[in-house]
This record gives C-alpha cells, structure tokens and sequence, in this order.
C-alpha cells in the first residue's frame, strides 16, 4: 500500500480519523467475532452506562517504522495485560488478551499506509478502549459492552525538540487511597481536566499529585509517571499504589539499569527532598520523557541543576536508548518489539 499523501513533519499530536478500526460487542455474556469497520461513529443510547456512571477504560500505545522499514508495536502485551486489570476493577467484562493482540495486527495493517515514515518525527496512536453501551439507570455494572481500537497519525509530542517545563504542586488530589488511581480508568483523567486548565491559567504545564493520606509524598501528574535522577546518577522512581504502572516508566527502569548500568531505586519519595536531586522528567505513551525544569510548590519554586534549556544528560540518554530501542537502531529486549508486518 502507499503511504496516504500526508505532510508528515508538519503533524500535530491531534485525532485524524483512518478508515479502518476494530469493534467488537459483548451481550449475553460473550464478545462476538468482532470485526474491522469504516464507521468512526459510536451509537448508544442516551441512558448507557458509560454516559450515566463512567463506566469506561482505555489504552494507549503506538506503532513505528523502524530504520529497516518493519512496522513495529512497543511491548503492547502490556497494554493487554493493564487493560484486563483495568476491566477487572471496574467490574467490566474482561477482552481477552490474545484477542487484544489480534485486534491490534488487524487495525495496523488496515491503516498501514497511515503509518508514518521512519525519521519523520511522527507515530501511528493507537487507541484501545471498552465502555458500558446498554442503558443502566440504576447503579451498576452494564450488562453489555463495547470494545473498540482506533488510530490516528499524530506528531511528536514536542516541536522542536523536548525543552523542559514548569509544574505545580496541586492542592487537589488525583486519586483516593485504594481507589482507582492504578487503572485506566476514563474517571481518573476527567478527574484532572479542571485541574490541568487551572495550572495552564496559572502558567503551567502540569500539576504534581501528593498523596491523598499525608500529602508529602510525590505520586504523579495527571497524565504521566515521574522519575528522578540523584546527582550521583542514581534513578529514583516513585512507589505508590495509587500510581499507573506506566509501561514506558518500567521500560525505561529496565533500560536504565541493563542499557546504562545505573542503580535504580523504587520507594516512597517525599517532597521534602525532590529539592536534593538533579534531574526530574515525566514519562509516558506520548512524549516518552517531559523533562522537568523547575517544580513551583505554592510560590517556593524547587530548580532543577539541569535548567530550563534542554534535558538533564541522565534522561537525555534514558530518553536516547528507549527510543533507539522503539525505532530499532538498538537492539531490544526479548519480547519488546511486536512486529506487525
């Protein structure tokens, strides 16, 4: 197939619809064959479940052209796997997980020719995600489900180059203790949309969360991990049970000790000490790692040694070896790279 007539380095990090997605429905306790299909559109009724209660989960991954010119999908066996869990504690029928990976390689290859061009700048998203579809008015869990997988051609998450930004410790809290705050859970992000416009009012790019118990412990943004870099080089990652188990952020562990030979820590981290540290990055689907250049904490603003011009040398080279691994211009773990075709 030939590549869609797209001016690829100019894509924004925006929805463009493709011809083809997956869709599959589950009633009376089955999913059916599913299918691929060119219907963008979702009809439900005006009382279903996902509508009245948010009964809804999601995924987020994407595909590459690697530098020998496969098309290629980063570890999404653990996108399956989060997304089973995700169903599983908002009471939702589970997708199996080998049926997630079918799904997959039938919409990449449906839109292959939307996949961009190696050395582009730009990714193919992919957008998994289940809802409650039949009317439920009383609170419960639906009785019939949609699973759906869409993608869309999108840019790098930053123009120019990945310069780092401002964040704010937030006064609200983005998840409640044994709460959902470790699932894909649709709640959890509508949870920070007032939050996130207030922090761009206020001149920030995103808000850091506390603990909701103490308030002294740093959990993450609203739509990232976060990770720290000691100035001995040592790799702090924050532990929490409220915090998304980031597939980029344990890539990016794996790749800091194997790749780098750097000591990888996973505990509690206070906020008392993110001052002592050197480098501070947000990492996720989108952007891989958001360097960090300064935290503002109520008015007391914490600077990171590394600045606000370019990304701290440690998570530059974190950033440099994952996506050298995505691209294929470094070998990868086994089982990291899925190829589609």
């Amino acid at each position: 197939m030939a590549k869609k007539d797209i001016d690829w380095s100019n894509l924004g990090f925006a929805y463009m619809p493709t011809e083809a997605r997956y869709v599959s429905n589950y009633k009376n306790g089955a999913w059916d064959d599913g299918e691929i299909t060119g219907d963008s559109n979702v009809v439900i009724n005006e009382c279903a479940c996902v509508l009245q209660y948010a009964q809804t989960c999601f995924e987020g991954l994407k595909a590459y052209t690697t530098e020998d010119g496969h098309i290629v999908t980063f570890r999404p066996d653990l996108n399956a796997e989060r997304m089973v869990n995700s169903a599983i504690r908002l009471e939702m029928p589970v997708f199996p997980q080998e049926r997630f990976m079918d799904a997959l390689e039938k919409v990449v290859k449906a839109n292959a020719d939307y996949v961009p061009p190696y050395g582009s700048g730009a990714t193919l998203y992919i957008r998994p995600f289940m809802f409650g579809s039949n009317a439920v008015i009383g609170v419960k869990p639906a009785d019939e489900y949609q699973f759906r997988m869409f993608v869309t051609p999108v840019g790098p998450y930053f123009k120019g180059g990945a310069k780092p930004i401002s964040v704010r410790i937030s006064d609200l809290d983005r998840a409640a203790p044994h709460g959902t705050g470790h699932i894909k859970a649709g709640l959890n992000y509508a949870m920070s949309l007032y939050n996130i416009v207030d922090a761009h009012k206020a001149g920030f790019d995103e808000n850091i969360y506390l603990d909701p118990q103490t308030r002294t412990k740093i959990e993450e943004t609203g739509g990232a991990n976060i990770l720290f870099v000691t100035k001995d080089e040592e790799l702090i990652v924050p532990k929490s049970d409220s915090i998304l188990p980031s597939i980029t952020r344990r890539s990016l562990v794996e790749v800091a000790e194997t790749y780098l030979g750097l000591k990888v820590t996973e505990r509690e981290v206070t906020l008392a000490e993110v001052e002592d540290f050197a480098e501070c990055g947000l990492c996720g689907t989108a952007a891989v790692i958001s360097p960090v250049g300064k935290i503002n904490d109520h008015g007391r603003e914490i600077c990171f040694p590394s600045g606000m011009e370019e990304m701290g040398p440690v998570t530059k080279k974190l950033y440099d070896t994952l996506t050298g691994i995505q691209m294929g211009r470094l070998e990868a773990p086994k089982g990291w790279i899925h190829v589609i075709e």
